[in-house]
């Protein structure tokens, strides 16, 4: 999320026309156009943020500036050219880090949580207890992991979580 990643068509010299057909998991399909014969670029329900990296003559890739969980689903380049026509389809995942905050509770114990995280973190402890990790999904399709840690012992003191997320890995220490 928030990163500007750029989609590459297939380099075709002799080109006639290049589409991108966009099918997010959200919101309608849009498409970006370009005619090589009218050197002349459409597009159809797309936004702002998405567009030709330089120009379509030059270079048909694509720049989705900004990325967001919205923007995931199929990105589809379609190239007709002298030699034939040519596609290539990627499958756009955002990937979203939690927000990491570490905490004791009213009755002294640790409880980690990883916040509005994509995928859903993973949630461990440095010491062996037992811990009780709850999800709770959002509309937006990310996902708070909490985790609350139960003490063997009641002479800890020093905890430390340890949050597992494709996007990052963080820990916290407390004493509680």
């Amino acid at each position: 999320v928030g990163n500007s990643p750029v989609l590459t068509c297939p380099p075709k010299s002799n080109l006639t026309m290049i589409t991108w057909k966009i099918s997010p998991r959200v919101g309608g399909p849009c498409a970006l156009g370009y005619r090589a014969d009218h050197n002349k670029t459409d597009r159809t329900n797309c936004s702002d943020s998405m567009n030709w990296r330089f120009r379509p003559d030059c270079d048909p890739a694509l720049e989705i500036r900004q990325v967001g969980v919205a923007h995931e689903g199929d990105y589809t380049c379609e190239v007709v050219a002298t030699e034939g026509n040519f596609h290539k389809t990627y499958h756009l995942i955002v990937l979203v880090p939690p927000r990491l905050t570490l905490y004791c509770d009213d009755q002294g114990n640790p409880v980690c949580e990883a916040a509005a995280g994509k995928p859903a973190a993973q949630i461990s402890w440095v010491l062996e207890s037992n811990s009780t990790p709850r999800e709770e999904g959002h509309d937006n399709g990310t996902v708070t992991v909490r985790s609350k840690l139960t003490a063997r012992s009641t002479n800890l003191t020093n905890t430390t979580c340890v949050v597992s997320h494709p996007a990052v890995n963080q820990s916290k220490s407390i004493a509680c």
